[in-house]
């Protein structure tokens, strides 16, 4: 990540920030969206326990001359921006290369969230000379077992373990310096260990760690992954650790805002003060795999890009009334593309994004020894 890339897009959130206190003052809407992300695929090879997206399979999903007409919509209405791209598994749409270097040549500022089953040496060099902005890699525990379990693929550790290691030296190599985040979703399984992970990532160099608390989505979540209240004394335990961890500079992207939340968001409870008023709806813009863009998906599309542009959809009455009806939602959001990020909150993330550019090895890299296990996992 370049200190410019990060300089001009604070300029855009800066400018937003101002234009979103305006219109919660006074009602004035000149808003623009400045954080995007693009869902490439609904399909998935894996088959991690709290998701339903490798389910069923997604027709009518939008190829490659779609996106580039979507993005370059976007780029005529807001300038320079970063995307955020995700599935599913977004390398399962076999254009989804094609879109990167695409966007890495219209100065499209991308990034990408992935399992990393797709980073087999070749393919990472190419991935990597598109120089991305960051690339998350879902990753659930640094425990094989705890991770292969909830992603339902046996093998699925020990080729996440290949593929951060491939990232990792073909960053090297190429001089570059973009974030690698180790993206967990905490659950029943995993929460208690999570300390340790983040020491573990440690002795990768520089990469960091941003926690998704579970959501209840498929059976699984409400049967054996929510984490229940006789757990939440152990909860508020790791919590407190590693807001200790992140004080002391440990790699930790989440906000000490949301990582306090996480008591509340599993005893379900609305959002507190601090939360209000939720502003996605005043920044986010969400492509889907259809075209359908949306600012929440807890609310109805605001528009669809086969058949409108950016400035259409975000000027439109149904995104004028979703902006109305986001700001007055209760609901406690800890998703990471959703949870509430001050102006302040999203400079710390930046300027810790920065730092991994620093950061060495701890030493003890866990990739090139024994992979720890915890045994066979009782999900009860």
């Amino acid at each position: 990540m370049e200190i410019a890339d990060f300089s001009h897009l604070g300029m855009k959130h800066v400018r937003n920030s101002l234009a979103q206190e305006l219109y919660l003052r006074t009602g004035l809407d000149c808003t623009r969206p400045t954080v995007f992300y693009g869902a490439v695929t609904g399909n998935c090879n894996y088959k991690c326990r709290y998701c339903s997206h490798w389910r069923s399979h997604k027709d009518g999903e939008m190829g490659l001359e779609d996106w580039i007409k979507a993005l370059t919509s976007i780029k005529e209405y807001v300038g320079r921006f970063h995307i955020e791209y995700s599935g599913g598994e977004p390398f399962l749409a076999r254009w989804f290369p094609d879109l990167i270097e695409w966007c890495h040549q219209n100065d499209i500022l991308w990034g990408v969230t992935t399992n990393g089953t797709a980073f087999a040496p070749k393919f990472v060099r190419r991935i990597v000379a598109a120089q991305p902005f960051n690339i998350n890699i879902s990753m659930d525990s640094h425990l094989a077992d705890v991770h292969n379990y909830t992603r339902g693929v046996k093998t699925s550790h020990q080729h996440l373990i290949r593929s951060i290691t491939a990232l990792v030296e073909e960053r090297a190599k190429r001089g570059l310096d973009f974030p690698i985040i180790v993206k967990p979703v905490v659950t029943r399984l995993n929460f208690r260990h999570l300390p340790e992970m983040v020491e573990w990532i440690g002795a990768f160099g520089p990469v960091v760690v941003n926690f998704q608390p579970l959501d209840h989505d498929t059976q699984e979540t409400f049967d054996e992954l929510w984490i229940p209240e006789e757990d939440h004394a152990e909860l508020e335990q790791v919590v407190q650790q590693l807001l200790a961890m992140k004080r002391a500079g440990a790699p930790i992207l989440n906000s000490e805002l949301v990582l306090n939340a996480w008591r509340m968001h599993f005893r379900e409870e609305p959002a507190p003060a601090e939360y209000f008023p939720c502003r996605v709806g005043l920044t986010n813009y969400f492509i889907r795999p259809t075209g359908d863009v949306e600012v929440c998906w807890f609310f109805e599309p605001i528009g669809n890009i086969r058949n409108q542009s950016a400035r259409e959809i975000w000027e439109s009455h149904e995104a004028r009334l979703r902006r109305e009806q986001t700001t007055k939602c209760e609901k406690l959001c800890l998703f990471t593309c959703l949870s509430q990020k001050t102006l302040t909150d999203k400079v710390k993330m930046g300027v810790n994004l920065l730092k991994t550019r620093a950061r060495k090895p701890s030493g003890s890299a866990p990739y090139r020894g024994v992979i720890p296990t915890v045994g066979d996992i009782d999900p009860l």
